[in-house]
């Protein structure tokens, strides 16, 4: 019996799934990254709470790209022209302005170990034997 390969990310993948169902339901997908994680790319006088969210439809971006690694485009800020730059690691996750509805990313859609340094443990949950599920909070 031969051991599997270590898998890539699954990260970008639902990325791209999200993205698609979500611009062919006619709602408009905005990202929620971390502005702290190396890399990130982005206006900081829009950062609040170290994050910052983004509207990635296709209207509000010129060159938009889902990459395996990298989120990059160019859009404007206040009417000023940025180009955007993001990590796929620093995507937390993605949801519709209109509906709400979206997808939070776990540790578990991350590269595998080596392509990014690993994260902290996570707390114990306190009772029960279910485990602690993610939550999308809309951040206005």
């Amino acid at each position: 019996m031969t051991e599997n390969p270590t898998l890539s990310s699954r990260r970008p993948y639902l990325l791209r799934a999200m993205h698609e169902w979500l611009t062919d339901n006619t709602q408009t997908p905005h990202l929620v990254v971390d502005a702290g994680v190396d890399g990130v790319q982005v206006p900081r006088q829009y950062v609040r709470d170290g994050k910052i969210v983004l509207n990635v439809s296709y209207e509000a971006t010129s060159g938009l790209l889902l990459k395996n690694d990298w989120v990059s485009f160019g859009a404007r800020f206040g009417g000023v022209a940025h180009e955007v730059r993001v990590p796929l690691r620093a995507v937390l996750g993605i949801y519709s302005r209109e509906s709400g509805q979206g997808m939070v990313f776990s540790d578990d859609d991350l590269p595998p170990p080596g392509e990014t340094p690993p994260s902290p443990p996570s707390p114990p949950t306190s009772g029960g034997d279910e485990p602690r599920r993610a939550r999308l909070t809309v951040v206005k």
